[in-house]
């Protein structure tokens, strides 16, 4: 019983939470950085060089065979415009994160600046009431 109560501990700790709603967020986000490159941002670039689709750069490395119609063994290619792709995802996604993780940086030093105000502690209050006491009896 001890191992299942330990897990359980574990699981329902904030630490295990928050790092499940990051990994869910990050995939929603992968997808639409992924939808703003393949879409929105490939198209004109491939465009402005020529109208070149970037998913159909590839450079063949032997044809399929075909007999009767068939496909008998696939041909093999190497499919470099999705690595570009992927390159420019991985730098759009970097990017974000770096202007986040900058954004999130510049608050918690904005937090740090603010000085807190120390509360008085009871011998300083003691302190400053005799020395307003002596001080109105002079």
């Amino acid at each position: 019983m001890s191992l299942l109560s330990e897990f359980k501990q574990f699981a329902v700790k904030g630490n295990v939470i928050d790092l499940a709603v990051g990994i869910i967020i990050g995939a929603a986000f992968g997808k639409i950085v992924t939808s703003l490159v393949n879409d929105i941002l490939m198209p004109p670039i491939g465009l402005a060089i020529g109208g070149i689709d970037f998913k159909d750069l590839k450079y063949v490395l032997s044809e399929p065979i075909m007999e009767g119609g068939k496909v008998i063994t696939e041909g093999a290619s190497i499919n470099y415009g999705n690595f570009i792709q992927s390159l420019v995802d991985f730098f759009i996604i970097a990017l974000a994160i770096f202007a986040l993780v900058k954004v999130i940086n510049a608050m918690k030093r904005k937090e740090e600046a603010a000085p807190a105000t120390p509360t008085p502690t009871k011998e300083e209050l003691l302190l400053t009431d005799i020395r307003d006491i002596l001080k109105s009896r002079s």
